[in-house]
């Protein structure tokens, strides 16, 4: 790689001088990883050996993602509360399921983008990947409701559906409910958004502005790396209220797995993703920043500073993946019905 010689002046934030190629070095000491470059470096992160990647795959997978009939009411599909169109959430502070029903942990929907590069799945961390994570909302009573007989009865009564299966898995598939989930992961794997911020670490200086630099200086000067590093700039399990206490914990009951764990949401696509927290208490980004200076680091983040590290996080919105809604194929005589109960 070779050498930056642009020399950025970060005097302003109370650091040294230092050119992009030093900023670089150092956000690799924090462990800061970008999204490859390179196609096939970006496969052997997202690709699964259990159920390999495939245009037939990722294809089907889109459309059961969108398609609302894989819950009880035949309303809510998976794109309900993890939206494309808004980065990858619904844009509420808990989410809303079966029967206008609340999450009833106040638990905030993280974004579906970027979380193939996730340790760990759901705010407490009990799903290893997404084949089985999306397993769960479906199948919850708050979320989609729908029991996994009901679900495999719908995709199954779907002549094309059965033809997309074989198409994507061979002729003598059987189309289970894990199949179903799993092909759905195989589609969420994709929805990789690589951004400024990654084309800086893989070798372009002018990729984030000089009032990026600074502020990224100053997410790694502060500590925010601890927790946020990586590829995903989060998604690993971490002990939450480490310094003092969330101002907004009593929202909800939530306090993390059995070992008081929560895992940390990535920092990508962070100012489309509002409101933040596991139970959306804070809708505003620079408050967010300082909250976690206080709660996890036990430090004060000046209005100054959490600015600066929010001009950081911009560059974090990344080029999302071309998504055309999907034409789902239509229903036939024996597919169940829908049921709000």
């Amino acid at each position: 790689m070779r050498l930056f010689t642009n020399v950025l002046l970060v005097a302003a934030i109370g650091t040294s001088v230092f050119g992009a190629d030093s900023l670089l070095e150092k956000a690799k000491s924090y462990g800061l990883e970008p999204i490859p470059g390179d196609i096939d470096e970006l496969m052997s992160y997202i690709n699964d050996k259990n159920d390999p990647i495939s245009y037939p795959k990722i294809e089907l997978g889109k459309k059961l993602y969108f398609d609302p009939r894989l819950s009880k009411s035949g309303i809510i599909s998976c794109n309900t509360c993890h939206n494309l169109a808004l980065g990858g959430v619904d844009g509420v502070s808990a989410a809303i399921g079966h029967k206008w029903t609340m999450n009833p942990h106040h638990l905030n929907s993280p974004t579906v983008y970027n979380s193939v590069f996730n340790q760990a799945q759901f705010w407490d961390g009990r799903s290893p990947h997404l084949a089985d994570q999306a397993q769960g909302p479906i199948q919850a009573d708050a979320e989609m409701a729908a029991p996994q007989e009901l679900v495999v009865s719908r995709v199954v009564s779907i002549p094309q559906y059965v033809e997309e299966f074989k198409k994507a898995y061979g002729k003598n598939v059987k189309i289970t409910f894990e199949r179903i989930a799993s092909v759905i992961g195989v589609f969420e794997r994709t929805l990789v958004t690589p951004a400024p911020y990654d084309d800086f670490l893989n070798g372009n200086e002018n990729a984030l502005s000089a009032k990026q630099k600074e502020g990224l200086d100053l997410f790694m000067e502060k500590g925010c790396t601890a927790c946020h590093n990586g590829i995903a700039l989060g998604g690993t399990m971490q002990p939450f209220q480490v310094a003092s206490q969330y101002k907004f914990i009593s929202l909800g009951d939530f306090t993390g797995d059995e070992d008081g764990m929560v895992k940390t949401p990535t920092l990508r696509n962070i100012a489309e993703s509002a409101p933040y927290f596991h139970n959306g208490g804070i809708w505003d980004l620079e408050e967010a920043i300082k909250e976690m200076g206080s709660v996890q680091l036990g430090i004060d983040i000046s209005d100054k500073e959490a600015k600066s590290i929010a001009l950081f996080l911009d560059s974090l919105t990344g080029r999302k993946p071309q998504i055309v809604y999907p034409v789902l194929p239509a229903s036939t005589k024996k597919t169940p019905r829908p049921s709000a109960d």
